[in-house]
């Protein structure tokens, strides 16, 4: 007999999430634990939004000083953002909060993304994403000791996609015990638990939402970046989206439109799947280890490599 399975879905980090638990176990019944999960959740969406005025985040970005006091989740947000942009040769830059504001994001995104292929079709000569040879982030430094974070007043940073995935590892920790469990946070997903529970993961197209390919998971994560959801026209009525070059500062158009990456955690899945798709074609070598999917602006698709039923995933505590 199976174990009963409890499910909430709700909006949060500018989409849906979702939370599955199966079985009880050390955090309670399937229908408390999944509950607690998404009040989690909801309290990390208003803690780290750059939206939100009086978040933690956007209270950090303002403050004059340059070693400012921490929490400890948003320590360890701070230490993903730079492990990310280190494992990426600084590609995956979440310092650039000044240049996404600059392309058009500087608030909440609401329904007013135009269709991919117009955005391709308005698009520059496609070209690789490089990094910033005078990148910020080099110099954030973060004493987990002290809890503090010191970078040079005025550098701000941007949660991203690294929150959803570290949000994701972090909540896996105490339902590893239970049967089974899913976490969908818009996009990041970690699945696991002791009973092996397999389940699908699927890849929707960003030309037309068709499937192009499904996962079998049991354990880990898998991510996914693109510019097809969020795709709008600048003030001079150029297509951009939030996936940067760090480079030009620009939104970048690599001749990829879209990732998905399949790895242990959510974060290495979405510094996986950024990396890969700022790259550009050719890139796609580090999905080969546990699977990927690419979309080229073309609508040509890459299936990197059939995904293992289960990959290994580490506790994330």
């Amino acid at each position: 007999m199976s174990a009963a399975e409890a499910i909430e879905t709700f909006p949060c980090f500018g989409g849906s999430a979702t939370v599955i638990v199966a079985g009880a176990g050390p955090a309670g019944q399937p229908s408390a634990a999944a509950a607690r999960v998404r009040q989690r959740l909801l309290e990390w969406h208003r803690q780290f939004s750059r939206f939100e005025p009086e978040s933690e985040l956007s209270t950090l970005n303002g403050d004059p000083r340059e070693s400012v006091p921490v929490s400890q989740v948003m320590a360890r947000l701070i230490g993903a953002i730079l492990d990310a942009a280190r494992t990426s040769g600084g590609l995956v830059d979440g310092t650039l909060v000044g240049e996404i504001e600059r392309a058009g994001y500087a608030e909440h995104f609401e329904a007013r993304s135009v269709p991919l292929a117009e955005a391709l079709r308005r698009a520059p000569a496609r070209a690789p994403a490089g990094p910033n040879p005078r990148g910020r982030w080099p110099s954030v430094s973060l004493d987990l000791r002290a809890g503090t974070v010191t970078r040079p007043p005025g550098l701000r940073f941007d949660s991203g996609g690294i929150a959803k995935g570290l949000f994701c590892d972090i909540l896996a920790g105490p339902l590893e015990l239970h049967p089974g469990f899913a976490i969908d946070c818009a996009g990041d997903v970690r699945v696991g638990g002791a009973a092996g529970l397999t389940r699908p993961v699927q890849v929707a197209s960003p030309f037309d939402e068709s499937i192009l390919h499904t996962f079998e998971l049991s354990a880990g994560a898998a991510a996914t970046s693109g510019i097809g959801r969020r795709s709008w026209l600048d003030a001079q009525g150029q297509p951009a989206h939030h996936l940067l070059d760090p480079a030009s500062g620009r939104p970048a158009f690599t001749g990829i439109v879209q990732v998905t990456a399949i790895a242990p955690t959510a974060v290495e899945a979405e510094v996986l799947t950024k990396t890969t798709l700022l790259r550009g074609p050719g890139a796609s070598a580090g999905l080969s280890r546990h699977g990927g999917v690419v979309v080229y602006d073309d609508g040509r698709v890459e299936i990197c490599s059939s995904s293992p039923a289960a990959v290994a995933a580490p506790d994330a505590g």
